[in-house]
C-alpha cells in the first residue's frame, strides 16, 4: 500500500481526555440561558489551561469535550488544574446550581480522521468520564502506569470494572483529591507520587523514648 492511498489509516497514540458537566439536562431545564452562559465563560478560563499542557481540544459536544495530549502526564495534570479550577469558581455557587465535571482519561491508539479522532481509546475515555465522581478523575490502568511516580495526584485503585460496550473488564484509578482526609481510602488501595518514610520518634532523645512497642498500643473504649 502507497502512502496517500484512499485505503491507508493514520492512526497515533495519545492520552485522551473525555469530559462533560454533571447534571447538564436539569441546569438547562432550570435556567437554559443562564446556564449556557455559565458554560462558555468556564470554558472561556478552562482552554488557556488544556493549551498550558500541551492538549488539543478535538471537539465539544453541547456538555461535553474531547481532548487529546501527547502526553499522559500532560493530560492528568491538566486535569486536577480544571478541577481544581472549576471548585474554586463553584464556591459560594449554591449546591443545586454549581457546574460540575468528570472526567475520564485513557492512554490508546487511536484513528485519525481530518481533524477528529476515533476508535476504541475514545469509546473507553468517555466510560471512564461515566463513572467519575462530579469533580472527579478515572483514569484506566495504561494511563496509570504512566503517571505514577511523576505527579503528586494520589489514585485509589478501583478494581476490575465492566463498562458498557466495552468487551473487556477495565482496571480504573480514581484521583484523591488534594484535600482529602488521610483516612478517605485505605492506605493500602492509595497510589501515586512516592513519599518519604518519616520516624516520628528520631526527633525525640533517646532517654526519653518509650518502648516502641508503646507507640503503637492499640487503643480501647
Amino acid at each position: 500500500m502507497q502512502d496517500g492511498s484512499p485505503d491507508r489509516v493514520d492512526r497515533r497514540l495519545v492520552a485522551i481526555l473525555a469530559a462533560d458537566v454533571v447534571g447538564y439536562s436539569r441546569l438547562m431545564e432550570a435556567d437554559e440561558a443562564g446556564t449556557a452562559r455559565v458554560l462558555r465563560e468556564h470554558r472561556a478560563v478552562a482552554d488557556p489551561l488544556v493549551a498550558e499542557h500541551g492538549g488539543r481540544i478535538v471537539k465539544t459536544t453541547g456538555d461535553g469535550v474531547l481532548i487529546e495530549f501527547p502526553s499522559v502526564v500532560g493530560a492528568v495534570q491538566c486535569a486536577v488544574a480544571l478541577q481544581k479550577l472549576m471548585a474554586e469558581r463553584n464556591t459560594g455557587v449554591p449546591s443545586e446550581r454549581r457546574m460540575e465535571w468528570r472526567v475520564g482519561i485513557h492512554l490508546g491508539d487511536i484513528l485519525i480522521e481530518g481533524e477528529d479522532i476515533l476508535g476504541d481509546g475514545v469509546n473507553l475515555a468517555a466510560r471512564l468520564e461515566g463513572i467519575a465522581e462530579p469533580g472527579g478523575i478515572c483514569i484506566s490502568e495504561d494511563a496509570f502506569r504512566q503517571v505514577r511516580g511523576k505527579i503528586e495526584t494520589e489514585f485509589l485503585d478501583g478494581g476490575e470494572q465492566a463498562l458498557k460496550n466495552i468487551a473487556r473488564p477495565v482496571r480504573v484509578y480514581r484521583a484523591l483529591p488534594a484535600s482529602a482526609p488521610v483516612s478517605s481510602a485505605p492506605r493500602r488501595n492509595r497510589l501515586g507520587a512516592p513519599r518519604q518514610a518519616v520516624d516520628r520518634r528520631a526527633a525525640i532523645p533517646e532517654h526519653e523514648r518509650g518502648p516502641r512497642a508503646g507507640i503503637f498500643r492499640r487503643r480501647h473504649g
